[in-house]
């Protein structure tokens, strides 16, 4: 008699098994259909996010501007480099990036906190980076001007986006240049008299 209820239960107990192995293999395939590109998605701007958001000794953000494509003699730039602890600007002149003039100032965590958290809200990380070609800035823009802005975590860049004074170069950054620019340009106490005397 129990040899007769052993049988019984045996096949049913294995029938609920593989039921349920099924059941938990069509969901696992559900999710990796219909959710995965969903996530990457937000997980990357998370990232971005958070990268932009840190105030850690080895976070920074920059700005780099370029003018148009002429001589090397002529060819001016400068960056606009912002950490919890610095903040400096540099000018260049020529394709080499010779350093023509410095400024170099300090700077503290609550001063880098509303700065990032500004340029956060002026959405510097909701543009998409282009890749291969069409995130090749060289030549770019010849007879106008191209700006880069870069959001730095570690030794990795967490976001990099750039446009262009120039309609048909208006590369990867949705939002708007002329503030982002701004905010930059207030970190340094008269950047724009610096850059007129130097460039």
């Amino acid at each position: 008699m129990a040899n007769l209820k052993l049988t019984r239960i045996i096949p049913i107990a294995l029938i609920l098994i593989i039921v349920a192995i099924a059941i938990a293999g069509l969901v696992t395939l559900a999710r990796t259909i219909f959710f995965t590109g969903d996530s990457s998605t937000v997980s990357q701007a998370d990232i971005s996010k958070e990268a932009l958001l840190a105030s850690d000794a080895d976070h920074s953000v920059t700005f780099s501007a370029r003018g148009p494509i002429v001589a090397s003699e002529s060819f001016k730039s400068y960056k606009i480099k912002i950490t919890s602890s610095s903040r400096t600007l540099t000018m260049y002149e020529g394709y080499t990036g010779q350093v023509v003039d410095k400024v170099s100032l300090d700077n503290n965590i609550n001063s880098y906190q509303q700065f990032v958290f500004a340029l956060y809200k002026a959405n510097l990380t909701k543009g998409n980076e282009l890749t291969g070609d069409s995130n090749d800035t060289r030549g770019i823009c010849a007879t106008g001007s191209v700006y880069e802005f870069t959001v730095v975590a570690g030794t990795n860049t967490a976001k990099q986006l750039w446009t262009s004074t120039c309609s048909g170069s208006k590369g990867s950054l949705s939002a708007s240049a002329d503030q982002l620019i701004s905010l930059f340009m207030a970190q340094i106490p008269n950047a724009k008299d610096i850059l007129s005397k130097s460039l």
